[in-house]
Order: structure tokens, then C-alpha cells, then sequence
């Protein structure tokens, strides 16, 4: 019971991951760009500082090379002038020189290497997050699109702003009168109560008429002539 309990959490937890990251997608997208290139700042951080090492490793191999030639030249002077002494101080001195000299080109080989590699990334990398932002836009441009096309279907499958206006329209035009209905209250009333009996009996000849009528008044103007 617990191991399906379990199964049905973990796979409810995947599915509400999933909506997130379908909802978030781009937002996302950004956040793994940024993390992206805070590497890039990084290694190229690290490929500065090993340009500079390798720079000053060079300059030191030139000096050390520099200072052994010119103790060579000053060895061979010494050695034609017959101080055995001297020349031999010199060589000693020349054998450390080429020695560190070796051990300078090694490091100085090693750090071109790495500066190689490292470049090499860096510039993938950076043509890959030009790349991914380029993605991004598109990805934004397709959600905003989605979005457009999803208030359209709403409004094609439903009640859109347009039909709500056109029904209010017809509920005010078709809406009845107060007054009318008043009105004909009135008149149902006064038909429960017998009120327009004498009016109806009166209009059908029956007794006299409640109501000067216009026939009346030009008969009485034609006995006035």
C-alpha cells in the first residue's frame, strides 16, 4: 500500500515538474543561458590568467636565455684568455641557466596546451550561447503566438467580447416598458374588477357613449348651419 502510495506521489510530483516546466519553459531557457554564461565569464577568466602566466613564463625563458648567452660568450673569452677558473664558474652557471631554461620551455608548452584547449572552449561555448539565445527569442516569439492563438480559439469556441455586446444589445432592445406593463395591469385589473363593462357595452351601441366622438361633433356643427 505505502509502495503505491509512493508511485502515485512521485509520479503526480513529475507531472506537476513537467506543467512548470512547460509553463516556464523560456524563463527557463534564460536561466540556463545565464547560468551558461557565468561559466563563460569564468573560463575565460581562467584562460586570462593563463595567457598572463604563459606570457611571463616567456619573458623569463628570453631572460634566462639572454643572460646564458652572453656568459657563454664571456666563458669562451675567458677560456682564451686562459682562466680555467672563471670559465669553469661560468659553466656551471650556464648548465643551471639551460637547465631551468628546459624546465621554463616545458611549463611555457604545457600552458600553450591548456591556453589551446581552453580557447577552444571558450569559443565554442560562446558561439553556443549566442546560439541558445537565438533560441530564446524564437521560443518567446512561439509562446506569444500560442498565446494569441489560444485567445482566438476562446473566442471562436466560445462567448466572445462581440457576442456578449450583441446580446446585451438585444436584452435592452427587446426588454419590456415599464410603463406598458403598467399599464396593462391597469387594464387586467380594471377587467377583474368589471371597471370597463359600461365601456365595452357603450362602444358596442349598447346605452349612451361615454365619450364625445368626432361624428357627434360634426353633426352638431352641421344642425348649427
Amino acid at each position: 500500500m505505502l509502495t503505491t502510495i509512493r508511485t502515485l506521489f512521485l509520479g503526480e510530483r513529475a507531472r506537476a515538474e513537467e506543467a512548470v516546466r512547460r509553463t516556464y519553459s523560456v524563463e527557463l531557457i534564460e536561466q540556463k543561458i545565464r547560468e551558461a554564461e557565468g561559466g563563460l565569464q569564468a573560463a575565460k577568466a581562467t584562460l586570462a590568467s593563463l595567457i598572463q602566466r604563459q606570457r611571463s613564463e616567456t619573458r623569463q625563458l628570453a631572460a634566462l636565455e639572454a643572460r646564458a648567452a652572453d656568459l657563454t660568450v664571456r666563458a669562451r673569452a675567458a677560456l682564451a684568455a686562459g682562466n680555467d677558473t672563471l670559465a669553469g664558474e661560468a659553466a656551471e652557471a650556464i648548465a643551471e641557466m639551460e637547465n631551468e631554461s628546459a624546465l621554463r620551455a616545458e611549463t611555457v608548452a604545457q600552458l600553450d596546451a591548456r591556453i589551446l584547449r581552453l580557447r577552444q572552449s571558450v569559443e565554442t561555448t560562446n558561439r553556443r550561447i549566442i546560439d541558445l539565445k537565438q533560441g530564446a527569442v524564437a521560443a518567446r516569439a512561439v509562446r506569444q503566438e500560442r498565446a494569441i492563438q489560444t485567445r482566438i480559439r476562446t473566442t471562436l469556441s466560445g462567448r466572445s467580447p462581440m457576442d456578449e455586446a450583441d446580446a446585451l444589445i438585444a436584452e435592452v432592445l427587446t426588454r419590456d416598458e415599464p410603463q406598458e406593463e403598467a399599464e396593462i395591469l391597469r387594464e387586467i385589473d380594471r377587467g377583474l374588477t368589471k371597471e370597463d363593462l359600461t365601456g365595452r357595452m357603450a362602444a358596442e351601441g349598447f346605452g349612451k357613449p361615454l365619450k364625445v366622438t368626432a361624428v357627434e361633433i360634426l353633426t352638431r356643427l352641421r344642425a348649427d348651419d
